[in-house]
Formats: C-alpha cells, structure tokens, sequence
C-alpha cells in the first residue's frame, strides 16, 4: 500500500484573512528524540520521518535492537482510526489482527430501564457504513511490525534516521533552545518525546503509592456459540466484564480477551475453582456472546495501584495478586504459558 498524500487544509471563505506560517512544516531541519520504542514511538517516528522530510530523527530505547518481541501476548483493542494510521504507515499486520465488528455494552440486572427499555446498546460496523469498528491483536505482533517498517525506512535514510536500541535513557533535561538527551552519550535536539510508559511491575516500589483497592482476572477465554467479531463490554454489580474478540485457536475454536475488574476486598471468584469460576463469569454474561467453556491456564489476578515519586508524574501500575511475582504463574502451578500483564487503573486489556 503506497503512503497516503498528507490532504491540504480547506480554502478559506471569502473575506477570511489568513495568518500562514513563517515555515511550512516540513521545510525546517529539525532533531528530534523519540524515548521508547513500543507502538506509540515507533508509529510517532515512521509518520514523522514521513511527514518531517528534512528532520533528523533519532529512536532511543533500552531493549537491544536483536530482542525479538513478536511473542508479547498482552492484548491491545485498537478503534479504527488507530487502524487506518496504521495501515497508511504500512505498518499494520492485518493477519495477525481480529476485526472488531459488534460492540455490545449492556448493565447486568439489578437494573434500571427506561420505558422498559433495556439497558444495553449494540453498535455494528455495518450500521456505521464502516469495514470494521476496530481491531484486537497482541502487542508483540504491533510493535514487530513496526519495528521491521522503521528499519526498512532507516535502511534507506540513515543519515537521517538512526536508531539508539539497547542504550537506555538516564536524563533528559531543558537546555538552550532545545533539550539534552543523555543515553551515555549526552545529545542536544530541538524537542524529545518520552514515549516509554515503562515496565512497572519489575521497578521497585516508589516512595509514594495509591492503592486503587482493585483488581482484575485476565486471561484468554475459549467459547462455544459466539457471535465472529464481537466485543462484550458489561457492567455487572461487581465492576465491568469485558471480552475482545481474538483470532481463531489452532483448532477453529472462537477466543477472547478477558478481563473482569472486581474490588479487592470483595472478590466473587477468588476462592473458586476453575469450572466454578467459569460457571459465574457465564452467568454475568449477557445472552447471545457465547458461552464461555474454558479460560486458559495464563489467566491471572492483577492488582491496581499507582507509584510515583515526589515531583514526578504519577503512573498506573500493577502487583501481582495470589500470583507468582516472576513468572505471572500462580503458586503451584506448572511452569508454562503464564505470563503477567501490564495494567493501568482500570484498564487491561489496553485500548488505543
């Protein structure tokens, strides 16, 4: 897919007076810093080595530029505007991606209904006279791609664009007309974008925390009798229930994302076995999603609370919860499949 034409602005109305620019945009040598070479870095640094055609720009990022990132099973649900950046950036892996077609939000009873309508909402792509609502895919699947499309534009260009990997960032800080990047060498650009949320759960605990006094159960969820492409967002009387459409098993078998935030003190499913946890999550569901007949063994309780440092901006982050702290597995189990997810407050899976 050729790169999409950057669209000039709209012809003023009549009599309108018009203030251009001293510089078009894309006529200035600029240095730029890009910190953090996840999906929001290396998008930020392939559109604007697109857009910014004279601008140096450099990628900074502590993992090594030889780690293979494609196997990162944490979920991202993207909305379509995401996927058609995506897409113009080339930079999108469509087969490693499910179609958001349905979204479906509803409140689970008790509830209160309006001329007795129930509560819930179903929007469709189909509706809306779009391809698809959205898209979920894995996030080593994301950057993977991206990383490959960044090195084939940095290949072609790299007096202009160079890649910093495997050298983290120490400081940053303002200097004279522009900003210091110390990555073991201290290098000065005009603007730096600190695009590294950071892996919170192997820092150490930070002088002040807030516990949000929530938590949540994620895994990957297989059903029987759901609907293709839909997503299942529900409010039950514990906290929301979610569920984002994955991409077929191995064996054909319909998955999905899941992940259920429950307070801590009052957790339904804790003291549960498996098929009985199981057993509740269906009857929170609503009619008509599927029936959920099995969560695999990765399926975790994380917790939610935010770390700072005085003077710093706070950050979302999660403990793990009746879990092994290394391995993401619970205490017992079988080495395998397990892995920990990053949340923030309320938000696991992560949307864009």
């Amino acid at each position: 897919m050729a790169d999409a034409p950057i669209s000039a602005p709209p012809s003023p109305s009549a009599g309108a007076t018009v203030v251009q620019p001293a510089w078009p945009p894309g006529s200035v040598a600029w240095k730029l810093a890009i910190v953090g070479a996840g999906p929001a870095g290396l998008a930020l640094a392939i559109d604007a080595a697109r857009r910014l055609p004279k601008a140096e720009l450099t990628l900074f990022d502590a993992r090594a530029a030889d780690v293979d990132v494609s196997g990162d099973p944490r979920t991202l649900a993207l909305a379509q505007g995401s996927v058609v950046w995506l897409q113009r950036l080339q930079a999108w892996p469509a087969e490693h991606a499910q179609p958001i077609m349905q979204v479906h939000v509803s409140q689970a009873p008790p509830t209160w209904q309006l001329a007795g309508l129930p509560a819930a909402l179903t929007l469709r792509a189909a509706d809306e006279g779009l391809p698809q609502l959205g898209a979920v895919l894995s996030y080593g699947a994301l950057v993977a791609r991206l990383q490959r499309r960044w090195q084939t534009l940095q290949a072609a260009d790299p007096l202009r664009l160079r890649s910093r990997l495997g050298q983290p960032v120490a400081a940053i800080k303002a200097v004279d007309s522009g900003v210091e990047v110390d990555a073991g060498i201290a290098e000065r650009f005009d603007l730096a974008v600190v695009a590294e949320g950071g892996v919170f759960a192997g820092q150490a605990r930070k002088p002040l925390h807030h516990d949000y006094a929530q938590q949540a159960w994620v895994g990957t969820a297989t059903l029987d009798g759901a609907v293709p492409g839909l997503a299942v967002e529900r409010f039950t009387r514990e906290g929301p229930l979610a569920l984002l459409p994955l991409l077929p098993g191995a064996d054909g078998s319909a998955r999905a994302a899941l992940v259920w935030c429950v307070a801590s003190a009052d957790d339904p499913v804790a003291a549960l076995t498996e098929r009985q946890r199981i057993a509740v999550l269906n009857q929170r569901l609503p009619a008509g999603c599927g029936r959920i007949v099995a969560v695999a063994a990765e399926a975790v309780c994380v917790g939610f609370e935010r770390r700072t440092q005085p003077g710093r901006r706070p950050h979302g982050a999660h403990r793990q919860c009746g879990a092994d702290a290394a391995s993401g597995r619970r205490p017992g189990a079988e080495p395998g499949p397990a892995r920990r997810r990053r949340a923030g407050a309320g938000a696991a899976p992560r949307r864009a």
